[in-house]
């Protein structure tokens, strides 16, 4: 992924609307979004770089001197400063010489903290320091033909590494080892990383929805339930899998057949102009209809990009409409806490006549 001048330009005209003469861009997938820039922040209280997106005139790329080679490297078209002093001694310097007087941040990243200290910093040289959110999450919203493409290149690697792993899957594994296994062998396949912790759950275990993989033991005739997600080439896959060791029993045929109910309407509703909330309420009464419906407490889905989770959020409380290009998840699920859990999730594309399921993995669906 490169800088990407029309993104830029987007964002300008978003500023100018609300008279804002530049802003300063914290978040870590902002900062790639907008300028190509991998480098990665060691949690929220370190930054790799910011950049300083005037509203007229070109970008900046505020770094210090570990990151330099990178930043000129991959941020093309934009001006790398470094800060050897700290941000805020640049931005001190920085914002009088390109004549700004009014500075946004990203309120819905920054701390409280060092929002505060920059606030006071930035006061000594009369620029205002004003909070905005989500200015760039909602460019993100849509997705590009090219961002489609490479999400769904991510979606087919993360089904590659499944179908590498669910191959080799036998009792007497343990779910921290199937874990394990399933992250080497992204690594082998050319991705970044993990886009968050694998989920390997068995039995009773699949009833925790963001269960952590443990060293209990594969038994024949368990409930085995894998959530897992890659980046590739900064994009995100995210996809669920639930199968029995061995072969299920009626239960277990009965549940995965609601589940898999669920998911299909839900798919079937999803075009633009449909609500989150009524997506997520397709799904939902299905599973009611069939006696689960206390035993499905999560939202059905959310968008995935250069995040795992981002918007939209399908979800009983988003009356957002959903726009064409925009990718979600569809995952419902049951959890009964002395069974175990069921768990399907597939990405689709917002079309306008409906939508488009990226996955081709159909494991566990010959039921």
């Amino acid at each position: 992924m490169h800088s990407n001048p029309t993104r830029i330009t987007r964002l300008q005209k978003r500023l100018k609307r609300k008279k804002i003469d530049a802003l300063l861009v914290t978040e870590p997938y902002n900062r790639r979004y907008l300028s190509g820039y991998t480098a990665s922040d060691n949690g929220i209280a370190e930054t790799a770089g910011v950049l300083l997106i005037p509203a007229s005139g070109a970008p900046y790329l505020l770094t210090d001197s570990r990151f330099v080679l990178q930043a000129e490297e991959e941020a093309q078209g934009y001006t790398i400063s470094l800060y050897p002093k700290g941000l805020s001694t640049l931005l001190k310097k920085l914002l009088p010489e390109l004549g700004i007087s009014s500075l946004g941040f990203e309120s819905q990243y920054m701390l409280h903290a060092t929002a505060l200290k920059m606030q006071d910093n930035l006061a000594q040289i009369g620029v205002d320091f004003i909070a905005c959110t989500e200015l760039i999450e909602r460019m993100r919203l849509v997705k590009t033909e090219e961002e489609i493409r490479l999400l769904k290149k991510s979606v087919l690697r993360n089904e590659q590494v499944f179908q590498l792993v669910y191959n080799t899957i036998e009792p007497g594994m343990t779910e921290r080892e199937i874990a394990l296994a399933i992250e080497l062998t992204m690594h082998e396949l050319g991705a970044e990383r993990p886009s968050f912790e694998t989920i390997v759950a068995f039995g009773t275990n699949a009833a925790k929805p963001h269960a952590v993989p443990t060293d209990r033991v594969l038994k024949t005739g368990d409930i085995v339930l894998v959530d897992m997600g890659l980046v590739l080439e900064g994009y995100c896959s995210d996809m669920t899998r639930t199968f029995v060791a061995g072969k299920p029993d009626a239960t277990y045929v009965d549940r995965v057949r609601v589940v898999r109910r669920a998911q299909k309407e839900a798919t079937d509703t999803i075009r633009a102009g449909v609500t989150c909330k009524e997506v997520d309420r397709t799904a939902r009464r299905i599973i009611e209809e069939a006696g689960y419906g206390e035993y499905f407490g999560h939202a059905l889905g959310h968008g995935v990009g250069l995040a795992v989770h981002e918007n939209p959020r399908l979800s009983s409380r988003s009356r957002k409409q959903l726009k064409a290009g925009m990718i979600v998840t569809v995952e419902p699920g049951i959890y009964l806490p002395e069974w175990g859990g069921i768990r399907l999730e597939n990405m689709v594309v917002v079309h306008e006549d409906g939508a488009e399921t990226l996955n081709e993995d159909t494991t566990g669906l010959d039921l």
